[in-house]
């Protein structure tokens, strides 16, 4: 992979992306991995939350439709929120900068994980994130969702998750819909926070969710890109049919 550095943030590469990185893209998809509430040390080299994301990397980096989508990941300062500094909001905000000074001016989608879904949805006000796919996230009541007008947000938790509440995921979705945003909830059957069971299930809904939001294709489960696709209760995975082995 391949850092780019920004200006404001000296030492610190906030973007990485696929070695070599092909250029011009058609768009971009981040990714970003979890972390902790509060923490002021850098992740460790050997980051299980980084780790666990690269799966979802691969699947979408192997996706036809993502030919000309550069396929790229955030890279923290630290691994915890911090309160209200809220780090890798500020990293996120950074790694766009970088995709911008590197590839121009994409449609973007971020793609987060827990800690890293809470970032990427406080970061989507930027003028190139097209929406959000949030894998487990952390949506603690009173979280902003103002900014969310004419975005796309898709959620995919597992209700038996015991680190971060499905109830507040849908009650996230409930309210950014209200704020104007176009969402769709996917409760998934198995995996819990950690998304190791049934992980193929995981990987090819975030894909194909990845996709909705780039315009590429109907959000899962429906046949058609109208805003009848969308619906503000969440629906259920097993109910997905989606295309391939």
């Amino acid at each position: 992979m391949i850092g780019h550095s920004a200006e404001g943030a000296p030492g610190h590469r906030a973007l990485e992306l696929p070695r070599p990185p092909f250029l011009p893209a058609a768009g971009a998809i981040l990714v970003l991995h979890g972390g902790r509430a509060d923490s002021l040390t850098p992740p460790p080299l050997l980051n299980l939350p980084s780790l666990r994301m690269r799966p979802f990397t691969r699947a979408m980096a192997h996706e036809p439709l993502f030919a000309d989508v550069l396929v790229a990941s955030v890279r923290y300062r630290l691994r915890g929120w911090n309160g209200h500094r809220a780090d890798p909001v500020q990293d996120t905000r950074q790694a766009l900068k970088e995709l911008r000074d590197a590839a121009g001016p994409l449609p973007v989608v971020l793609v987060g994980h827990s800690m890293g879904a809470r970032a990427a949805l406080r970061a989507s006000d930027d003028e190139q994130v097209r929406g959000v796919v949030a894998l487990a996230p952390w949506c603690p009541p009173g979280e902003p969702t103002e900014h969310l007008a004419d975005r796309t947000v898709m959620a995919l938790h597992d209700e038996a998750d015991r680190i971060t509440s499905a109830t507040h995921t849908w009650n996230y979705l409930a309210r950014a819909h209200a704020a104007g945003a176009r969402v769709r909830g996917i409760r998934m059957p198995h995996g819990r926070h950690a998304m190791i069971r049934d992980a193929r299930r995981w990987h090819r809904l975030t894909t194909a969710c990845a996709a909705a939001v780039l315009g590429l294709a109907p959000p899962p489960g429906s046949a058609q890109h109208d805003e009848s696709a969308w619906s503000t209760g969440p629906v259920d995975a097993a109910d997905i049919t989606l295309p391939g082995p």
